[in-house]
């Protein structure tokens, strides 16, 4: 299993401020990007689209001093979560853990909004039978998942009518198409 080592991505000023203990996170949505497990190919590509989905919702919702935590995961280890956390024994393509309760809508209280962890050989299996470039399939379930982490859920059809529109404005600052043009299947 490759080590649990965060990836940085920031430019030295940035660097300097979270070096501080008591440094609070950037301005905007600062992601830690750990690869956990799983194989994930052009990993430094991969980490950078992450930062960059992070940056847009940030735009997007006016999201400042936040941070979230991106586990870059396998298939086995996210199973082991969705069994213990959803009672759901099989692998799915992103899970989010919230930080703490978030009312549907509202934007979380903490700086620190929780993690995400991505299943590398259902996102990728994924990608490929939606025809996209797996750099925009992960870039979707970032975006899913950090909307998670902001209070958003698609359990009622207002709910996903709301969240997938903010999906789709998202995704459009980063040039990635509608993932919801065509049909429902692609629906994380």
């Amino acid at each position: 299993m490759p080590p649990a080592v965060p990836v940085p991505s920031v430019s030295a000023v940035e660097a300097d401020a979270r070096a501080s203990a008591d440094a609070e996170p950037p301005i905007g949505l600062w992601v830690d990007v750990v690869h956990e497990a799983g194989d994930w190919p052009q990993l430094p590509s991969l980490v950078a689209a992450t930062h960059a989905a992070a940056a847009a919702v940030a735009a997007e919702l006016g999201v400042t001093r936040r941070s979230a935590c991106v586990a870059l995961s396998s298939d086995v280890e996210v199973a082991k979560l969705n069994a213990a956390y959803r009672g759901k024994p099989a692998p799915t393509n992103v899970l989010s853990f919230a930080a703490g309760e978030t009312p549907p809508g509202t934007k979380a209280q903490g700086p620190f909004l929780g993690d995400i962890g991505l299943a590398a050989e259902t996102v990728a299996r994924e990608a490929e039978e939606q025809g996209l470039p797996l750099v925009e399939h992960l870039q979707h379930l970032v975006v899913h998942g950090l909307l998670h982490l902001l209070g958003y859920d698609h359990q009622t059809d207002a709910e996903a009518d709301v969240m997938e529109a903010l999906e789709v404005r998202t995704l459009a600052r980063l040039g990635v198409a509608d993932p919801y043009a065509e049909s429902d299947a692609s629906k994380p």
